[in-house]
């Protein structure tokens, strides 16, 4: 028996399939390189919104009018007093902690986030991060009109070029004023 060949059931030639691969390859690299960006990205808000807040509480706490507790005398006066709350330390203590993954701060009272007193530190901000972080926080009084809001991280856990994000403040005119964006250094280590 002798088979004929029919001119249409043709077959794909090697150049054909080396194509298609060559184009899945690129494609699967550009994925890849997407979705590191991504995560990275995702790491990179947590610090973004931490300092958010922790900006916002530090000009809250100084809103606050802090008064003497004693009794006035007949017909005597007291002025409030806006203070800046004095620098917190920083959580975790060491970069080691957060270097390429996650710590989980201390809740326990006199720990992490629940250390100083009504006028210093995380007490007086009334901050508190109860979740896993990547970033080692700090809050900063260089003098008693400024403060910065600091996060310190190494989210490829290399051990060199950290990334470092900062807000500051500045005390003008009796009131706070925040600056309009965050200053980022290496964002994406």
């Amino acid at each position: 028996m002798i088979s004929r060949k029919n001119g249409n059931s043709r077959g794909f030639t090697l150049v054909e399939l080396m194509i298609v691969v060559a184009i899945v390859g690129i494609l699967a690299a550009l994925a890849i390189f997407g979705v590191k960006k991504y995560v990275a990205n995702s790491k990179t808000a947590e610090a973004r919104n931490t300092l958010g807040r922790i900006s916002a509480d530090g000009a809250s706490a100084y809103s606050k009018e802090i008064m003497a507790g004693t009794i006035l005398a007949d017909s005597g006066t007291v002025s409030g007093a806006n203070n800046l709350c004095a620098a917190s330390i920083a959580v975790p203590s060491t970069m080691a902690s957060v270097q390429g993954k996650k710590y989980q701060s201390n809740t326990t009272f006199g720990q992490d986030y629940n250390t100083g007193t009504n006028s210093s530190g995380w007490t007086c901000l009334h901050f508190t991060m109860e979740g896993p972080q990547y970033y080692q926080y700090q809050y900063l009084n260089p003098s008693t009109t400024t403060f910065t809001a600091q996060a310190q991280g190494d989210i490829n856990g290399d051990g060199t070029n950290f990334s470092l994000f900062t807000r500051t403040a500045v005390v003008r005119n009796n009131s706070i004023v925040l600056a309009p964006a965050i200053t980022e250094v290496n964002p994406d280590e």
